[in-house]
């Protein structure tokens, strides 16, 4: 199979793609579990310490209660977090990460810092491809070029 990409062919073969027909690819599952919209802001907002659920409801704008609670549980049951009750009236409960959240942790701070390192980089590809597919389409080239 090749992949391409501003006129490079790549060939990638069939034992470094995501997943080969009929098997699970443990990558592509675990990455479906934490890519959620909520998944990451709860990390990282958990992985100082541990934390109420009002405190992560303040910290991260835009979710709603029902979401919170639903990713909450999700990660959860990934055992990503961990949530502890404590006996007390009214009944105090925090969530903490566990050590694969804190590696997790670990990755997502080196993937946000290449993010923020190459977002402008990004932009601009994204703006000149955009620019050359307009330039095509006004020229009666198919977008996209030959498949």
């Amino acid at each position: 199979m090749s992949q391409r990409n501003s006129g490079v062919t790549v060939e990638v073969s069939p034992e470094t793609e995501f997943e080969n027909i009929g098997e699970p690819c443990a990558v592509r599952e675990v990455l479906d579990r934490i890519s959620g919209k909520w998944s990451i802001q709860i990390i990282l907002a958990a992985a100082e310490k541990p934390v109420r659920f009002t405190e992560l409801e303040r910290s991260i704008p835009g979710i709603s209660r029902r979401m919170l609670t639903l990713t909450l549980r999700s990660l959860e049951r990934d055992g990503l977090l961990v949530r502890t009750v404590y006996p007390t009236v009214p009944a105090k409960v925090v969530y903490s990460v566990t050590d694969s959240a804190r590696e997790l942790h670990d990755a997502f701070l080196t993937l946000m810092d290449w993010a923020e390192r190459n977002r402008s980089a990004i932009s601009a590809s994204r703006a000149a491809y955009d620019a050359a597919q307009v330039a095509e389409q006004d020229q009666g080239e198919p977008a996209g070029g030959p498949a």
